[in-house]
């Protein structure tokens, strides 16, 4: 899982962007522009707290707060005859906007309305105050992914008040509960589409970004585009032993046979499976970008490439491209200091690489750990998704292309990408196998550790740059037949 301008983010987030005409659209009279900034509405949707601590435990009061919201901040949405909105399991929301030309095949956009938990220490504001520091908007949700889900009603208000009516249908998804795997939302929603038939032409969810200044040896900016995700396990890990007093201590307790397993988990990592997954079309895609020497070694990867995926396994974020991720994230034993504890369990999170499966993973932990005493359960697993395509003739590729010719243009390429988190997208595989993922904001190096964490925000200008990318976007993917493939982007 990667969030808000107008009345809506005018009352949502921040002024309106600058929007070029379309073609052939004229001058809309004062009354049907957006409106002005209301300051006392002004940056809502960050300030409504639509936290997910668990599957069970949502805010769900913020929630139905959030669904009111919407409704008043985007009047147009909600009241154009050719747009059908539909609330699905409480809290998520559904929006069918029919196209004037049925013969297309429709599209959707993804966003997730709801966030994880945050808490004030260490925020310069609190995390659900919405303040404007330096251009920028500080708030839970700012990039993961209010923004995703207010910039697309955000987009088709603007386009719905200049009279326009796409001519490819396309739906809306936003769900509540994706931070805690959508089973309410996202499913529900995808089960209501599957009912009535529906096929789609391409998917866009959150995900990548535009990474400026991030990937070293490329000058310009890059916008990587998740053509997949990872897959997840989960497993608990836990020792059983007889409790007794602490005087007459066992050579080993539950906790130190467990931690033995977790150090060997920690210190013997999943392979290095660079080249095996994926990855190697982002830097194959990328080569030419890289200055000297880097542009020699990534045009010639079937020769250094032990080399590359050495070095990128250096870094945490590199490293989870090139490999399953090992992290242990919860270990509880122990009853009172004097008592040997009876039992002991840890929690450990796999984020599996393109190339293995979730059977392949969990055969390495039992052989990594190899002892009998800790019992290891699977909790909960999936594989990693589909690639999707990316070529020229996929339209889905060609619309984002184009769309970021128009609003990025100083871009210097774009590339697919692994997701290395999750999102709800990978519940709609059913409905297509064009599934992208890819939020239109720019990231630099001091940004990344900022989603899930400290001061999470999105600057001004950088939210108006996305809400133009979705305007073109739904504008650019009305063509009925794929434009011929040009240079712009050499990796195209």
């Amino acid at each position: 899982s990667l969030s808000l301008v107008s009345h809506a983010l005018l009352t949502a987030f921040v002024p309106s962007p600058s929007l070029p005409p379309m073609p052939g659209t004229p001058s809309l009279p004062t009354s049907a522009s957006p409106p002005p900034s209301c300051s006392s509405n002004r940056l809502r949707a960050i300030k409504i707290p639509t936290v997910s601590f668990s599957p069970d435990e949502l805010n769900t009061t913020a929630m139905g707060e959030f669904g009111d919201y919407i409704r008043k901040v985007f009047p147009a949405v909600f009241s154009a005859k050719f747009i059908q909105h539909e609330v699905i399991g409480e809290y998520s929301h559904l929006f069918t906007v029919q196209g004037s030309n049925l013969d297309l095949q429709p599209y959707m956009l993804l966003a997730h309305l709801d966030v994880v938990p945050a808490s004030p220490e260490r925020w310069v504001v609190h995390p659900f105050s919405a303040e404007e520091l330096d251009g920028f908007i500080y708030g839970r949700g700012t990039v993961d992914n209010k923004n995703s889900a207010m910039g697309i009603l955000q987009a088709l208000e603007f386009l719905l008040r200049r009279n326009y009516r796409p001519q490819r249908s396309f739906y809306v998804g936003i769900g509540h509960d994706e931070e805690v795997s959508g089973h309410k939302g996202a499913i529900k929603m995808v089960d209501e589409l599957e009912d009535r038939g529906v096929k789609l032409s391409f998917l866009l969810d959150e995900g990548s970004v535009i990474l400026d200044g991030v990937v070293q040896g490329i000058k310009k900016p890059v916008a990587l585009i998740g053509i997949t995700e990872k897959g997840a396990m989960t497993v608990e890990l836990s020792v059983e032993q007889d409790p007794g007093h602490s005087s007459v201590p066992p050579k080993e307790t539950s906790i130190g046979i467990l931690s033995a397993a977790v150090f060997k988990l920690e210190q013997n990592p999943m392979p290095n499976r660079f080249g095996y997954g994926p990855e190697i079309m982002t830097f194959e895609h990328l080569a030419t970008e890289f200055s000297f020497p880097l542009n020699l070694i990534m045009t010639n990867l079937w020769l250094f490439s032990p080399i590359v995926s050495r070095i990128l396994q250096k870094n945490p974020t590199t490293n989870a491209i090139v490999r399953t991720t090992t992290a242990v994230t919860m270990f509880h034993a122990g009853i009172k200091s004097n008592v040997i504890p009876p039992s002991a369990k840890a929690t450990v999170n796999f984020r599996i690489h393109p190339s293995q499966t979730v059977e392949e993973v969990l055969e390495i932990v039992k052989n990594t750990i190899a002892d009998e005493r800790v019992k290891i359960e699977l909790v909960d697993a999936f594989d990693p998704l589909p690639v999707s395509p990316w070529h020229d003739q996929a339209l889905g590729v060609q619309i984002f292309r184009q769309t970021l010719l128009d609003v990025f243009p100083d871009v210097g390429s774009i590339a697919p990408g692994i997701c290395i988190g999750n999102t709800d997208s990978r519940h709609y595989r059913n409905l297509t196998d064009a599934i992208y993922r890819f939020n239109p904001v720019i990231f630099k190096q001091d940004d990344m550790p900022r989603v899930h964490g400290l001061n999470e925000r999105i600057s001004v200008k950088g939210y108006e740059k996305q809400v133009e990318f979705l305007f073109q976007l739904i504008q650019n993917s009305d063509i009925e037949k794929l434009p011929e493939p040009h240079s712009d982007f050499h990796d195209l």
